[in-house]
This record gives C-alpha cells, structure tokens and sequence, in this order.
C-alpha cells in the first residue's frame, strides 16, 4: 500500500497595500503639494514636445536637474527634433553633452533618435513597448516618456518613488538596495485608477522623494502626509544600509567631463 504524498500549504502573498493605507488620503495630499510646489521645469511645460521629455529623462539619470537645465536647453535649441539630431554624427551628441557624465547616454539618445525616424516617421511612439524597444530606453525611461510626455497611464517607479513609498507606506528608511517584486507591486497599488490622476501621482510623488523626502536629511516638517507616515509613527527607524548620493567633484566621472570638455 502506498502512501498518499505529503501536501504543502501554500503560502499566501502578502499583500500589496498593508492594512489601514489611507490611499485617497496620500492621493489627495501629494498630489495638492505637487500643483501647489512643483519646480517649473522646462520639460513640464505643456509647450515642451515628447522629444523634450524623452531628452530630459536620458539626460536626468543619475544626474541632478541644476547640472542638466543648461545643457537640456541648449541641446533642445540645437535639435528641438529626433530628425535634428539624427542627421548629426553620433560623435557630435557625445560632444554636446558636455560634463553631465556617462556619455554612453548620448550615445543611446542618438540611436534612439535615428530608430525614431526610421521606425516611427520622426515622431516620439507613445506606445510602451516601442518606446521599450528604441536604444537606451529601459522599464524606467519607457513607462516615465508614456504618462510624462503622453499623459497616459502607468507605473513610473524611480527611486525617489520607492523612498516616498518605503517610508510612507511601509514604515521603512529606504527601500531595498535594488527594485523588488514586493515595491513593484506596492507603487502598482498605489496608482490612483483614473488617467489624468495617476500620472499627477507619478510626478508628485517623485518631486516629494526629490525635495521633502529626501535619503539623508528628510524635511518631515514640510510634508504634506506627516502625519500618516508610517516611518514617522514607528520613531523613523534607521535604515540598514548608507545611500549613496550623486556625487560628482572628485569623482572619475568629473575627470572623465574635463577630458571630453578638453577633447
């Protein structure tokens, strides 16, 4: 006679929102400090093309927006089109990009540039997965050129985002060193259902994590969801790892500008 094989219990998921969220609230309130002090950025205004946007978003990774504004506007004078700048060698956007770093980037815009013309008639796709499948456009820049150029709905998660989430939601300092599965499926719980909201949602959250909530010295006091933190209810326990800021004099990346400058 055999034996009948031992069944395992299946774990449940945790999930996604922990108990007690007060969403509409976090919603209502991010989302009111963003239309009331939200920086104008040149590629927030609604004169600014998806080119503008999609420029911005290459040219804002891992590279603060003061070093980014002079060099974003005299490439968008220069090649205000994808058609502009893929009619120029791939050597005279690494050239114009200056000391913003990791000229690779420009690289990619360029190619990204000449697949849009070749592809898509010269115009930005707003279709997630064809903006996923242009050169240096990953999860990040695809969903971000979607709601921030074309208004449409979907989950942007940077790292401004994740802190805003970690600290108000989940009660932690920081997020995982790295994206996890379990914050990919909190920020997708946390979009508001409607369009024009969610994308609101996307940009209020990230202003919050880049100017209240920041990594090392957050300003509580100025938040607008103090008092629903759930990082600030547990006595704002310390995080289990240092963040690294965007450094940049004595980097090899300011060397690496210099010689370019030189070059």
């Amino acid at each position: 006679m055999t034996s009948e094989p031992k069944r395992t219990a299946r774990t449940r998921p945790e999930p996604a929102l922990p108990e007690g969220t007060n969403i509409e609230a976090l919603h209502h309130r991010i989302n009111g400090w963003f239309l009331d002090q939200a920086r104008d950025l040149p590629w927030r205004r609604d004169e600014c093309t998806p080119w503008g946007v999609m420029v911005s978003e290459f040219m804002l990774q891992q590279t603060p927006v003061k070093r980014v504004l002079p060099v974003w506007e005299e490439w968008m004078r220069r090649w205000p089109t994808p058609a502009d700048l893929a009619a120029e060698p791939a050597s005279e956007a690494v050239r114009a990009w200056g000391r913003l770093g990791y000229p690779r980037r420009a690289q990619r815009l360029h190619g990204a540039a000449v697949a849009i013309v070749e592809q898509h008639g010269g115009e930005v796709p707003a279709d997630y997965e064809a903006l996923l499948a242009l050169p240096g456009v990953g999860s990040y820049t695809a969903a971000a050129i979607s709601v921030f150029a074309f208004g449409l709905r979907a989950t942007v998660i940077d790292t401004n985002i994740r802190r805003v989430h970690a600290r108000a939601v989940s009660g932690k300092a920081l997020p995982s060193r790295s994206l996890t599965a379990a914050e990919t499926r909190l920020a997708e719980a946390l979009m508001p259902a409607d369009t024009p909201t969610s994308c609101l949602w996307n940009a209020a959250t990230m202003e919050l994590g880049a100017l209240v909530c920041t990594a090392k010295s957050p300003s509580c006091q100025l938040c607008p969801v103090e008092d629903l933190c759930a990082w600030v209810a547990a006595g704002k326990p310390e995080a289990d790892y240092t963040p690294k800021g965007q450094s940049w004099h004595g980097t090899d990346r300011q060397v690496r500008g210099a010689v370019m400058a030189v070059l």
